[in-house]
């Protein structure tokens, strides 16, 4: 029934629509410079680390953190913790790598059963934390990020695993030879790579659960979704594993289990991030995005990944500017101003409503920034165009290897999803096409009146991972259309987004709002992320899974 709806809304709004507009095939978005409030220009050619350093030299002091006399009940332990720790003598990142592969074996055996990774490698881990333990002992780190574990989306290339996509049957046909640029750069910064994190099969789901490797669960609830598709990297961060871990963000996937799992989920603007090595499922909306405890670190791993594209990926178009936030500095960015669509905003569970328009509130009080009211049309149209868009480059992308898959080796959910993939025509991308041309001049035109669109990050909060999807995967259209609600125009038009945790349900489960940006505006976006995580940190809230690996507690 689902899916006949859906056919039926993709006919009327897409393929029947009428539309003047050219088509743009590509979101990406000419630089131009933005005049933002505190930020510091970066001068291109920095190395990773190099880029890492400027980033650290930007951040607020401890003392700056705490906001009206409140420190956090809870805190996750962040990258500069473990860089203090390390420094210092206190802990080595040995002693933290023989901690976390205990605490990896036990959150993936019975009866917790997380299913957090798909693949992890205990000697590769620990020869890499040697590695590090090395370098501090001869006071030469390479950086912030040296010894610092960090988790990696099974959709990215990173040795030495194999690249499953969530599949049983891709790795048999595509190999990975090698490194994706992403986790390169964090390499040469000295980052422990941890493994291959759990995902929805083939990115082609909402919730998480993954009928090969399990339904990656909840840290606030083991008995609720993590959603997805970067459900095990939005997991480990929020279970204290590791600080950060990637994801890849082609609808809402790395925002969406940020939201769910309490977590801070940043997606920046296309382009910003060399996307070699990634599995090919989404290349004209997905991106490389970044999943963490804190804005902050967010921030780090960003100055990490970000920077020129390899000689293959180069465009016509200049090479953005890169400018960092300058979140130190004692005058906060004033005069912000925030678009809400008023009946998109609320068209979501009423504590979601509650605790978004609250944090709105706060800012406002606290920073006096103002709230606009917008409209922005044909929503819908713009979901189904890039829903047409992504399944036409899953297809597409895959098709040499979808000639020899055999069907039984996938669960139902991606089956049903490859079908209607599969049943796009090219008329009909070329419409979804110069709808995304519409969608862009709306988007502008907003920008020109605000800062940043401001949404709840997902319309419902986790729910309940059912047994009978444990075995066959999941197809929810009423709640993955809901999680998907507030994603598509990051993607869809190569806007940068970030979601921060604001809050909890009657039930305990994180709630996000999200806040999406103007092409290029990383710094505004960490500056007002940053903000409103100073506002609610003071109530954040343990999990009930989570390990303590500088064991401070």
């Amino acid at each position: 029934m689902s899916n006949t709806r859906e056919c039926l809304q993709l006919l009327q709004l897409v393929t029947n629509a009428e539309l003047k507009e050219s088509p743009v095939y590509v979101p990406m978005h000419p630089f131009e410079e933005l005049n933002e409030q505190e930020v510091k220009h970066i001068d291109s050619g920095l190395s990773p680390s190099e880029q890492v350093q400027q980033a650290i030299n930007c951040l607020p002091l401890p003392s700056q953190k705490i906001v009206n006399g409140l420190k956090p009940s809870f805190r996750r332990w962040t990258i500069m913790d473990y860089s203090k720790a390390y420094s210092s003598g206190e802990i080595t990142p040995c002693m933290v790598a023989e901690q976390l592969v205990t605490a990896i074996r036990e959150s993936s055996s019975p009866p917790m059963d997380m299913a957090f990774f798909i693949n992890y490698d205990a000697e590769d881990i620990l020869r890499q934390a040697k590695e590090s333990t090395r370098r501090y002992e001869r006071g030469e780190p390479i950086s912030a990020l040296d010894g610092v574990p960090i988790a990696i989306k099974d959709e990215i290339d990173c040795r030495p695993y194999p690249t499953t996509g969530g599949t049983k049957w891709l790795h048999k046909f595509r190999s990975c030879k090698g490194d994706a640029c992403c986790v390169m750069r964090l390499r040469s910064c000295g980052a422990v790579i941890i493994g291959k994190t759990n995902m929805h099969e083939l990115g082609a789901g909402t919730s998480g659960i993954n009928p090969h490797y399990g339904a990656t669960r909840n840290p606030y609830n083991p008995g609720m979704i993590s959603g997805g598709s970067s459900s095990g990297s939005a997991a480990v961060v929020a279970a204290g594993l590791c600080p950060v871990a990637l994801g890849v963000d082609g609808g809402g996937s790395v925002r969406m289990p940020a939201a769910l799992c309490g977590v801070v989920g940043f997606k920046p603007t296309f382009g910003r991030v060399p996307h070699s090595g990634v599995l090919p499922l989404n290349w004209t909306v997905g991106m490389v995005g970044v999943l963490a405890g804190t804005i902050e670190d967010a921030f780090i791993v960003y100055a990490a990944i970000n920077g020129p594209l390899p000689s293959h990926e180069t465009s016509a178009i200049p090479l953005p500017k890169v400018y960092f936030p300058l979140l130190q500095s004692t005058n906060s960015v004033s005069n912000v101003i925030l678009a809400r669509y008023g009946e998109w905003f609320s068209d979501c569970g009423d504590d979601i409503r509650t605790c978004c328009s609250q944090a709105l509130h706060q800012l406002s009080e606290k920073f006096g920034w103002k709230t606009v009211d917008v409209t922005i049309p044909d929503i819908e149209s713009m979901r189904l165009a890039h829903y047409l868009t992504i399944g036409s480059e899953c297809t597409a992308g895959l098709s040499s290897y979808l000639e020899k898959l055999d069907n039984a080796e996938s669960g139902w959910d991606l089956r049903v999803a490859l079908c209607v993939y599969g049943s796009f025509s090219g008329e009909e991308y070329i419409k979804a096409q110069k709808l995304r041309s519409r969608q862009m001049q709306f988007h502008r035109n907003i920008f020109t009146k605000a800062d940043v669109i401001v949404t709840p990050t997902v319309g419902v909060t986790a729910y309940p991972i059912f047994d009978d999807a444990l075995k066959t995967g999941e197809l929810d259209y009423i709640n993955g259309a809901a999680l998907v609600r507030y994603q598509i125009a990051g993607n869809f038009l190569g806007l940068p987004a970030v979601t921060v945790p604001v809050g909890y349900d009657k039930n305990g489960l994180p709630i996000g709002l999200q806040f999406i940006g103007r092409p290029w505006s990383e710094p505004t976006l960490i500056h007002i992320a940053y903000a409103m995580q100073t506002l609610c940190v003071s109530k954040y809230r343990k999990p009930q899974v989570f390990y303590d690996l500088l064991q401070k507690d």
